[in-house]
Protein backbone atom coordinates (compact mmCIF):
# COMPACT_ATOMS: atom_id res chain seq x y z
CA UNK A 1 0.00 0.00 0.00
CA UNK A 2 1.33 3.30 -0.75
CA UNK A 3 0.96 6.63 0.51
CA UNK A 4 -0.62 8.00 -3.17
CA UNK A 5 -3.96 6.07 -2.61
CA UNK A 6 -4.82 6.94 0.65
CA UNK A 7 -7.90 9.89 0.84
CA UNK A 8 -8.54 12.65 3.55
CA UNK A 9 -11.91 11.80 3.60
CA UNK A 10 -13.56 14.64 6.17
CA UNK A 11 -12.59 17.34 8.57
CA UNK A 12 -14.58 17.51 11.48
CA UNK A 13 -15.07 19.66 14.70
CA UNK A 14 -17.41 17.58 16.22
CA UNK A 15 -14.27 16.50 18.40
CA UNK A 16 -13.09 20.11 19.49
CA UNK A 17 -15.15 22.63 21.56
CA UNK A 18 -19.01 23.19 20.67
CA UNK A 19 -21.43 25.39 21.85
CA UNK A 20 -23.27 25.15 25.18
CA UNK A 21 -25.96 24.26 23.78
CA UNK A 22 -24.66 21.53 21.39
CA UNK A 23 -22.65 19.66 24.56
CA UNK A 24 -25.94 19.79 27.24
CA UNK A 25 -27.72 17.98 23.41
CA UNK A 26 -25.40 15.34 23.86
CA UNK A 27 -25.53 14.03 27.78
CA UNK A 28 -29.65 14.21 27.54
CA UNK A 29 -29.93 12.33 23.89
CA UNK A 30 -32.41 9.49 23.93
CA UNK A 31 -30.92 5.63 22.94
CA UNK A 32 -31.03 5.84 19.15
CA UNK A 33 -30.82 2.88 15.96
CA UNK A 34 -29.36 4.07 13.06
CA UNK A 35 -29.70 1.92 9.34
CA UNK A 36 -27.79 2.66 6.57
CA UNK A 37 -27.47 0.98 3.44
CA UNK A 38 -23.87 0.63 2.64
CA UNK A 39 -21.90 0.55 -0.42
CA UNK A 40 -17.85 -0.17 -0.67
CA UNK A 41 -16.28 2.33 -2.83
CA UNK A 42 -12.83 1.76 -2.22
CA UNK A 43 -9.92 -0.39 -4.03
CA UNK A 44 -8.65 -2.68 -1.51
CA UNK A 45 -11.80 -4.33 -0.19
CA UNK A 46 -13.99 -4.30 -3.24
CA UNK A 47 -15.60 -2.16 -5.17
CA UNK A 48 -19.72 -1.95 -5.41
CA UNK A 49 -19.86 -4.16 -2.10
CA UNK A 50 -23.00 -3.64 -0.21
CA UNK A 51 -24.51 -4.35 2.99
CA UNK A 52 -27.26 -3.74 5.56
CA UNK A 53 -25.78 -1.62 8.70
CA UNK A 54 -27.31 -1.33 12.01
CA UNK A 55 -25.61 1.60 14.70
CA UNK A 56 -27.27 1.01 17.93
CA UNK A 57 -26.31 4.25 20.14
CA UNK A 58 -27.11 3.39 24.04
CA UNK A 59 -25.96 6.30 25.14
CA UNK A 60 -24.25 9.76 23.71
CA UNK A 61 -20.84 10.94 25.29
CA UNK A 62 -20.82 13.65 27.54
CA UNK A 63 -19.08 17.15 26.76
CA UNK A 64 -16.73 16.56 29.40
CA UNK A 65 -15.34 12.71 27.97
CA UNK A 66 -15.63 14.54 24.48
CA UNK A 67 -13.27 17.43 25.56
CA UNK A 68 -10.73 14.53 27.00
CA UNK A 69 -10.40 12.60 24.45
CA UNK A 70 -9.68 15.68 21.92
CA UNK A 71 -7.17 16.85 24.74
CA UNK A 72 -5.52 13.81 24.98
CA UNK A 73 -5.30 13.74 20.55
CA UNK A 74 -4.02 16.87 20.61
CA UNK A 75 -1.18 16.82 23.41
CA UNK A 76 -0.35 12.75 23.51
CA UNK A 77 -1.45 11.60 19.71
CA UNK A 78 -3.25 9.02 18.28
CA UNK A 79 -2.04 6.11 20.02
CA UNK A 80 -2.84 8.03 23.50
CA UNK A 81 -6.03 8.46 21.93
CA UNK A 82 -6.91 4.40 21.06
CA UNK A 83 -5.48 3.61 24.16
CA UNK A 84 -7.90 5.80 25.99
CA UNK A 85 -10.71 5.01 23.97
CA UNK A 86 -10.47 1.81 24.39
CA UNK A 87 -10.99 2.47 27.86
CA UNK A 88 -14.29 4.22 27.31
CA UNK A 89 -17.40 2.81 28.28
CA UNK A 90 -18.92 1.46 25.27
CA UNK A 91 -21.95 3.89 23.90
CA UNK A 92 -23.27 0.70 21.53
CA UNK A 93 -22.75 -1.44 19.12
CA UNK A 94 -21.92 -1.87 14.85
CA UNK A 95 -23.30 -4.65 13.37
CA UNK A 96 -24.80 -6.51 10.26
CA UNK A 97 -28.16 -7.82 10.65
CA UNK A 98 -26.57 -11.41 10.68
CA UNK A 99 -23.88 -10.48 13.30
CA UNK A 100 -23.40 -9.98 16.77
CA UNK A 101 -21.67 -6.74 15.78
CA UNK A 102 -18.25 -4.85 18.38
CA UNK A 103 -18.79 -1.84 20.18
CA UNK A 104 -18.78 1.70 19.51
CA UNK A 105 -16.66 4.16 21.56
CA UNK A 106 -17.88 7.63 20.84
CA UNK A 107 -21.18 9.05 19.71
CA UNK A 108 -21.53 13.05 19.12
CA UNK A 109 -24.29 14.95 17.36
CA UNK A 110 -24.54 18.54 16.30
CA UNK A 111 -27.35 20.20 15.12
CA UNK A 112 -27.89 21.56 11.72
CA UNK A 113 -29.25 24.61 10.97
CA UNK A 114 -31.64 23.14 8.13
CA UNK A 115 -33.39 21.10 11.59
CA UNK A 116 -31.21 18.34 11.05
CA UNK A 117 -28.26 17.61 11.96
CA UNK A 118 -24.81 15.72 12.26
CA UNK A 119 -24.23 12.14 13.72
CA UNK A 120 -20.13 11.33 14.39
CA UNK A 121 -19.58 7.60 15.68
CA UNK A 122 -15.74 6.30 16.04
CA UNK A 123 -14.53 3.12 17.31
CA UNK A 124 -11.15 1.01 17.92
CA UNK A 125 -11.51 -1.31 14.76
CA UNK A 126 -10.93 -5.10 15.34
CA UNK A 127 -7.59 -6.25 14.46
CA UNK A 128 -6.58 -9.88 13.77
CA UNK A 129 -4.03 -11.98 14.49
CA UNK A 130 -2.08 -11.78 11.40
CA UNK A 131 -2.22 -8.11 10.98
CA UNK A 132 -1.28 -7.53 14.65
CA UNK A 133 1.90 -9.62 14.25
CA UNK A 134 2.93 -9.02 10.39
CA UNK A 135 2.14 -5.37 11.23
CA UNK A 136 1.68 -3.89 7.81
CA UNK A 137 0.71 -0.26 6.80
CA UNK A 138 -2.67 -0.72 8.31
CA UNK A 139 -1.65 -0.66 11.86
CA UNK A 140 -1.39 2.71 11.77
CA UNK A 141 -5.08 3.12 10.92
CA UNK A 142 -6.75 1.79 14.11
CA UNK A 143 -10.19 3.61 14.25
CA UNK A 144 -13.18 3.30 12.48
CA UNK A 145 -15.09 6.71 12.30
CA UNK A 146 -19.04 6.54 10.82
CA UNK A 147 -19.98 10.36 9.81
CA UNK A 148 -24.27 10.74 9.11
CA UNK A 149 -25.59 13.78 8.14
CA UNK A 150 -29.65 13.32 9.53
CA UNK A 151 -32.20 15.38 7.65
CA UNK A 152 -35.38 16.51 9.62
CA UNK A 153 -37.47 14.18 7.10
CA UNK A 154 -36.47 11.45 4.74
CA UNK A 155 -33.41 9.41 4.69
CA UNK A 156 -30.06 10.58 5.42
CA UNK A 157 -26.79 9.92 4.15
CA UNK A 158 -22.84 9.50 5.39
CA UNK A 159 -19.53 7.58 4.94
CA UNK A 160 -17.83 5.66 6.76
CA UNK A 161 -14.08 5.07 7.19
CA UNK A 162 -13.51 1.40 7.66
CA UNK A 163 -9.58 1.78 8.95
CA UNK A 164 -8.67 5.57 9.27
CA UNK A 165 -5.77 7.96 11.60
CA UNK A 166 -7.21 10.52 13.54
CA UNK A 167 -4.83 13.71 13.22
CA UNK A 168 -5.51 17.18 15.24
CA UNK A 169 -5.62 20.40 12.94
CA UNK A 170 -6.22 23.38 15.55
CA UNK A 171 -9.84 23.32 16.39
CA UNK A 172 -10.65 20.23 14.34
CA UNK A 173 -9.75 16.29 13.26
CA UNK A 174 -8.67 15.66 10.10
CA UNK A 175 -9.37 11.40 9.19
CA UNK A 176 -7.43 10.20 6.98
CA UNK A 177 -8.83 7.15 5.47
CA UNK A 178 -6.54 4.14 4.37
CA UNK A 179 -8.28 2.71 1.12
CA UNK A 180 -8.76 5.07 -1.57
CA UNK A 181 -12.58 6.21 -1.25
CA UNK A 182 -14.70 5.39 2.13
CA UNK A 183 -17.58 3.31 2.57
CA UNK A 184 -21.36 5.28 1.10
CA UNK A 185 -23.86 4.88 3.62
CA UNK A 186 -27.31 5.99 1.99
CA UNK A 187 -30.94 5.59 3.39
CA UNK A 188 -30.04 6.31 6.48
CA UNK A 189 -33.02 5.85 8.84
CA UNK A 190 -33.30 7.33 12.70
CA UNK A 191 -35.28 5.88 15.13
CA UNK A 192 -35.57 6.02 18.60
CA UNK A 193 -35.14 3.28 21.31
CA UNK A 194 -36.28 2.58 24.83
CA UNK A 195 -33.75 3.09 27.49
CA UNK A 196 -32.45 -0.33 28.89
Amino acid sequence: MTRSIRRLICVTALLAAMPGAVAQAQTIGEPEEFTAFAVNMGALTGTGATAQLIFNINRWNPAAERDELFTILKEKGQEALLTRLQRVKSVGTLRTPNSIGYDLRLALEEPGKDGGRRVLLVTDRPVGFNEATSRPVSIDYPFTVIDMQIPPKGYGQGIMSIAAKIIPAGRSVIVENYDTQPVQLNRIEARKRTKR
